[in-house]
């Protein structure tokens, strides 16, 4: 086939007949296949949500609630909609039949609305308030339990997979989780306060706890989680007992403490002696591969918190940098970990600082993912100093910047040894070496013992985040307590325990990419422009400000003295209202210049990204072809004069 009939009319007949043909059959005989060309693969499900899928052994049935007619007036949701349907359809894909999607339009006044209402969807108003759409999610294993994700928000389109992914697992494990608390704090109430802290009514809601403060020297199986709070002093065995259910697969939420403000400010006989503030899991944490800096305390400058403090010159608010009010901004807290992509504000006190340990090469270490940590204004501060100065000023003072963030909190997971082997077969290891290959039943110890195994663990270098005065405040209406939420502390413990009580391919999960590419060219021009016309805007209305105040001074005279003007001042009153209403229009010409300016720019950028760039690769396509075309012909007449 040459050129020269690819362009002819019944060449470009064939092409074209082909290219249906193409469709037609991809159409039919592949309808889900695709080719996920994006930088982030934002179109392929993980390898977790397939084998969740994979491991499905009942049916379950994903009703997804589309109100197509309202939402086609807002792109933003009705193309959302559209990615939600071809995720669930890829989801159906990957589940051997175990899973049915059915998508639903909830017309108003159908049976359909009012399934959608009882199965929990929420709706939500459109259209100047007069209609009522839904966009929502609902799943039903066979046993009829449901689970409802009520709204499916663009705006938390990187976490949709973690969501259906979690909603599907829960329904496929229905039974509700066990929480496992080992604490050296009196979290569940004691003494002159018997009622529980707060957190832990906030993890009831959601798991079922169960209170370990007798320290079993053995971890049931069915503790989903196991929630160790300033753990110190704990004999070796209930150590061992940790250590083990760690490696057997349990999975741990630990909070050690250099500096615990409960222990700081409990009260205490002997005054002389300094109070035992500090916890810490070392033997652990060592076979780990991570320590708590011993004794030292993290400082912030950025996100120091405010407290007041009385000196010589009286109250007055100042920055104690032990105190973080860690809002989510400069990489504090990890974007992409479940259990702080959607925490806004952390409060904590006096925190520790986590940091990898030097270990022998050989050796196998868990990785350490940071999900909390400072800022780059970071300072590493003497326990010592937080503990005996008062003077928040002081501490202040003292600030020299480390440069670099400091992990308050981090995710540990892979492959460790247990921090006990003594404790295993001493001949298991001998008989091993001989079997060789098989490296499972290098660790199979007729004694019980597990010698390494797969750690999946968060640790968090504070226990005061934990206490009511850092996130919650109590308002009393009518005798009633009402605690009220000032921080995420809670959302933080609950979706920690949430992540890790699933499996381990939902824990595996991360936040996906972005889907929209914002015209970042057209919003750095927006911001320029802004800037440009804001400084003349800004003189204006000061030029303004102080025309309506002389007026104003100018308009009191006559009333409040009864006086008759003078021609000159009439004239000056004239002069200055005259003056206003001049300014008033520049004013509004500067807003008026400042839009069309930026819409005009972001239009020509658009119309060169959309239209533009397309067309000059076309046009160079052409031409390329076109010049090939008539090298091609001058050849032919060249080697036909030859002849």
């Amino acid at each position: 086939m040459n050129k020269q009939f690819l362009l002819s009319g019944t060449g470009l007949l064939l092409a074209a007949g082909l290219f249906l043909a193409v469709n037609i059959i991809s159409n039919l005989w592949f309808p889900y296949f695709r080719l996920d060309m994006t930088e982030s693969k934002l179109f392929t499900l993980s390898d977790g949500t397939r084998n969740i899928l994979r491991k499905l052994e009942e049916p379950i049935t994903l009703n997804l609630y589309v109100s197509r007619k309202p939402l086609a007036e807002y792109p933003l949701l009705s193309n959302y909609a559209v990615r939600v349907r071809d995720m669930l359809r890829e989801y159906r894909e990957h589940a051997d039949g175990m899973l049915t999607v059915n998508v639903i339009d909830p017309e108003p006044f159908s049976e359909a609305e009012d399934q959608a209402v009882a199965e929990g969807v929420r709706n939500v108003p459109v259209g100047g308030g007069k209609n009522q759409a839904y966009l929502g999610l609902v799943g039903v294993n066979s046993t009829d339990d449901r689970r409802a994700i009520p709204f499916l928000a663009p705006g938390k389109e990187a976490s949709l997979e973690y969501e259906v992914t979690k909603l599907i697992y829960n329904l496929a494990h229905p039974e509700k989780r066990v929480v496992g608390i080992l604490s050296g704090l009196p979290i569940f109430g004691e003494g002159p306060r018997p009622e529980p802290w707060s957190i832990v009514n906030t993890i009831r809601e959601f798991f079922e706890l169960r209170d370990l403060s007798e320290a079993p020297a053995d971890i049931a199986e069915d503790i989903d989680v196991l929630m160790l709070i300033h753990p110190r002093d704990l004999e070796e065995d209930v150590l061992y007992a940790i250590d083990q259910y760690a490696l057997r697969g349990g999975k741990l939420m630990v909070f050690v403490d250099p500096l615990s403000d409960f222990d700081l400010n409990a009260p205490r006989e002997d005054t002389s002696v300094a109070p035992e503030v500090a916890s810490s899991l070392p033997l652990l944490f060592d076979a780990w591969g991570i320590e708590m800096l011993e004794n030292k305390v993290a400082g912030d400058r950025s996100f120091a918190m405010r407290v007041q403090h009385r000196d010589a010159r009286g109250l007055r608010e100042v920055y104690y940098l032990p105190w973080l009010r860690l809002e989510k901004k400069g990489g504090t807290l990890d974007s992409e970990d479940f259990s702080t992509r959607d925490i806004k504000l952390l409060h904590l006190g006096a925190a520790g600082i986590l940091q990898r340990k030097e270990k022998a090469a050989d050796q196998p270490v868990a990785s350490m993912a940071p999900i909390v940590q400072t800022s780059q204004q970071s300072t590493i501060l003497e326990r010592d100093l937080v503990m005996f100065q008062r003077d928040p000023g002081v501490i202040l003072d003292a600030f020299k910047s480390e440069d670099r963030q400091l992990a308050l909190a981090a995710r540990l997971d892979g492959n460790v040894l247990s921090a006990f082997p003594e404790r295993g077969d001493p001949d298991t290891g001998d008989e091993d070496e001989d079997a060789g290959e098989d490296e499972e039943d290098a660790y199979d110890d007729p004694s019980g013992h597990v010698a390494e195994g797969e750690l999946n663990a968060i640790v968090v270098a504070d226990t005061d985040l934990l206490q009511n005065r850092f996130w919650i405040r109590i308002r009393r209406i009518f005798d009633i307590q009402i605690p009220q939420t000032i921080a995420n502390n809670g959302d933080f413990v609950v979706n920690s325990l949430e992540n890790l009580s699933g499996s381990t391919d939902l824990i595996s999960l991360r936040s996906r990419g972005e889907y929209a590419r914002p015209f970042t060219r057209v919003d750095d021009i927006r911001r320029e422009a802004e800037e440009r016309f804001r400084d003349k805007e800004k003189r204006l209305k000061e030029k303004l400000e102080k025309t309506e105040e002389r007026l104003r001074e100018l308009q009191k005279e006559q009333n409040g003295g009864g006086k008759i003007l003078t021609p000159e001042q009439s004239r000056e009153i004239a002069k200055f209202k005259k003056e206003r209403l001049k300014t008033r229009k520049e004013l509004r010409a500067v807003q008026h210049d400042l839009h069309k300016n930026i819409e005009s720019l972001g239009t020509k950028l658009r119309f060169i990204n959309i239209i533009l760039v397309p067309l000059v690769v076309a046009l160079l396509a052409v031409l390329l072809n076109f010049l090939r075309f008539r090298r091609a012909a001058r050849t032919a007449r060249a080697a036909a004069a030859e002849d």
